[in-house]
């Protein structure tokens, strides 16, 4: 069904391209041009069409839009957060991911529910299908084959901050010029890419496909004069399944249970017992071998351009990591595929050697490659160039999602990229652009660290880089992030936030339910039987402190309350995650309060950041070192600066009561003068 729906569409559409003359396109001005037809790139051009404006999404192959080009897989650790919240803004590809999965399972399922990860492994063609088919029926979105030879920049309006304004796009045919208020590039790995194998070397950013156009990179470069770095990653081989002896593998079997990554969705297209499993497997002391002798022949490897730290080529664990045994994963690329993708084998050398050292792991030694691995490197922009909105700050009207900007993996671009598409539509519409703090969101995170530290190497989403991640939880992200992007932003649908308001009220109803239900320790016990709650314990607890023994379900508290409690199963696991987190996001609460309400806080002038006893990170002593904030305020706005770091300052200066000697003074005179201010119990002026 979802393919004849597609069939028609693109006809439809390239139907619609092919009969208009450049010029016939061009006469008509877009609020938003967006350039790139990857994840960065549908994600930005949804979310501008959907907060109202008229976008044109242009890319070299409409085919190709919504295409895998590495790993057939979405989510994980700290990318299954960002998918989650991309869906909760409406985005696409959690949706995508739903109608694609083949496998899924939520990785870290040992640990607390905050750092879970939902993942999915995908078949490649079915979310292309579902991204083209979303896309070309989305109202107010153009979607136009070509490459873009060059940005069209003029002088700045005067009343804001910038240097140059972007007013439109030449394409490369020479056809005039397409005008539009605000232009979004995804280049991905195109921007001046080059692809690597063994020693040969050629122009492109994929496998098949030319590399954007050279005055593209001209005019960021040259013209708006931006900082830029080059950057490399890599792709496996693609084996034929059939040629692998799976039987020396261990079987990983997906969850029993599919975990829908949208909020919007109950299930997933792909039925529980007709999901397919995944392999694994190790490198054996040949592969070390075969990468060790083929050195000189693999210039990809030799270059300086840094690759990505979280997922490396083999050649460069071997060489990092001597003597190990490293993990490879041999996932499936869909349900009629007939390919296997060895998830820790990207690499770069001459085709003949990469068969050679597949064949090293005994249960490739059959392998036969359907299409060989290769390296790309490309340019990107340093991202602290940008403003939190991820619009260039040098430069009006032009923003940068995704790989551009330093990061590497599919859910880091689809998050900059419904970013960037939002506020690029809202300045094209003259509203304010809106910004994420770090604290409500991992998009906000992942922006904030772009745009604050910048990147030295390819930057990936984990869940160690949210101090919040108790509170950014994948459970709670439409609650956290839906009524927002309504309210606020303009780029949630009315069906959607209806659905996240009626779950919102329900969820606390049930937790007004919970607290309402209040029993001794041993009315529990007489009540749920045999529970690990202290005898010893006499104080009343109510349904929601029981909530957080690990042994105590909501299913038990329902079957034991029916009358109140049994119409809020349906949100059971959520309210279970809900009552156990509570004490922790309330104090996150409250120290994110005491930020707020410290600002005015003085730091002392002669603090010694570098060797303070006090738990923070080198990158941010050095960044206090450097700037010596005068106030708790000013330090929170250093870029760099995490609320974590933050929150340890602010402990230590309160503990060891260290003040800044003018402060000080002034307190003491105010003290005398009776009141102009008034000190608080830790002795902090309370800003009137």
């Amino acid at each position: 069904m979802l393919a004849q729906k597609l069939h028609l569409l693109r006809h439809n559409v390239l139907s619609f391209v092919s009969s208009r003359t450049g010029s016939d396109l061009t006469r008509r001005q877009y609020d938003v041009i967006v350039v790139g037809g990857g994840h960065a790139g549908t994600e930005a051009a949804a979310a501008a069409a959907r907060l109202g404006a008229e976008t044109l999404l242009i890319t070299q192959k409409i085919m190709t839009i919504g295409a895998l080009s590495c790993n057939p897989s979405l989510g994980g650790v700290g990318k299954g957060q960002l998918v989650r919240e991309v869906d909760a803004l409406d985005g696409l590809c959690g949706r995508a991911g739903d109608s694609a999965g083949v496998h899924f399972s939520i990785l870290n399922r040992s640990k607390g529910p905050a750092v879970w990860g939902p993942r999915a492994q995908l078949d490649r063609e079915r979310y292309r299908q579902f991204i083209q088919s979303e896309l070309l029926s989305t109202p107010r979105l153009t979607v136009l084959e070509g490459s873009v030879d060059e940005l069209l920049v003029s002088q700045p309006n005067p009343e804001e901050p910038g240097h140059h304004r972007v007013t439109g796009i030449r394409l490369v045919d020479g056809s005039h010029p397409i005008l539009s208020s605000s232009v979004v590039l995804t280049t991905g790995t195109f921007l001046s890419g080059s692809l690597f194998m063994g020693q040969t070397t050629s122009p492109g950013g994929r496998m098949g496909d030319a590399q954007s156009c050279a005055g593209l990179s001209y005019t960021l470069k040259e013209t708006l004069g931006l900082r830029v770095g080059r950057l490399r990653t890599g792709t496996p081989p693609r084996i034929v399944k059939e040629s692998v002896d799976l039987s020396l593998a261990q079987l990983q079997a997906p969850d029993k249970q599919p975990t829908p990554f949208s909020f919007l969705n109950t299930h997933t297209h792909c039925k529980p017992e007709e999901q397919l499993p995944c392999y694994l497997t190790h490198t054996t002391p040949g592969v070390e071998r075969v990468v060790r002798e083929s050195v000189h022949l693999n210039c990809h490897i030799q270059q300086d351009a840094k690759g990505p730290r979280y997922c490396p080529s083999i050649e460069s664990r071997v060489l990092r990591f001597p003597g190990r045994r490293h993990q490879v994963w041999l996932e499936p690329e869909g349900l009629t595929s007939d390919l296997l993708y060895p998830q820790g084998l990207s690499m770069t050398m001459p085709p003949d050697l990469q068969l050679r050292l597949l064949r090293e792991i005994p249960a490739l030694h059959r392998a036969e490659i359907r299409t060989p691995g290769y390296g790309v490197q490309y340019d990107f922009v340093c991202p602290t160039q940008l403003t939190p909105s991820l619009q260039v700050k040098s430069t009006q009207g032009l923003f940068l999602a995704g790989q551009i900007n330093g990061t590497t993996g599919y859910e880091e671009a689809a998050a900059q990229g419904l970013w960037a598409g939002v506020n690029a539509g809202r300045t094209a519409l003259s509203l304010p652009p809106m910004a994420l703090s770090r604290t409500q969101s991992y998009i906000g995170v992942l922006i904030d660290d772009l745009v604050g530290r910048g990147v030295t190497e390819p930057y990936r989403m984990f869940t160690s880089r949210a101090e919040f991640r108790t509170y950014l939880r994948p459970d709670n992200a439409d609650l956290r992030l839906t009524p927002r992007g309504f309210e606020e932003v303009g780029c949630v649908t009315l069906r959607r936030y209806k659905k996240a308001v009626s779950v919102r009220d329900g969820l606390q109803e049930a937790l007004m339910a919970l607290q309402s239900v209040a029993l001794s320790s041993t009315r529990w016990r007489e009540k749920l039987g045999n529970i690990s709650l202290s005898e010893n314990k006499s104080t009343t607890l109510n349904g929601l402190d029981l909530l957080q023994y690990k042994d105590v379900s909501f299913e038990m508290l329902a079957s034991a309350f029916p009358e109140c409690l049994s119409q809020y199963v349906e949100y059971s696991q959520r309210l279970k995650i809900e009552a156990v987190y509570r004490p922790h996001c309330e104090k996150q609460s409250r120290e994110m309060e005491r930020i707020r309400s410290e600002e005015s806080l003085s730091l002392p002038s002669d603090m010694d950041y570098l060797s303070l006893p006090v738990s923070l990170s080198q990158e941010v002593r050095e960044i206090l070192d450097r700037v010596r904030p005068n106030t708790l305020g000013a330090a929170t706005r250093l870029p760099g600066m995490t609320p974590a770091g933050i929150i340890h300052l602010l402990n230590y200066v309160l503990r060891t009561g260290q003040r800044n000697r003018h402060t000080e003074h002034r307190n003491r005179s105010s003290q005398k003068e009776g009141g102009k201010g008034q000190l608080c119990a830790s002795n902090i002026p309370i800003s009137q």
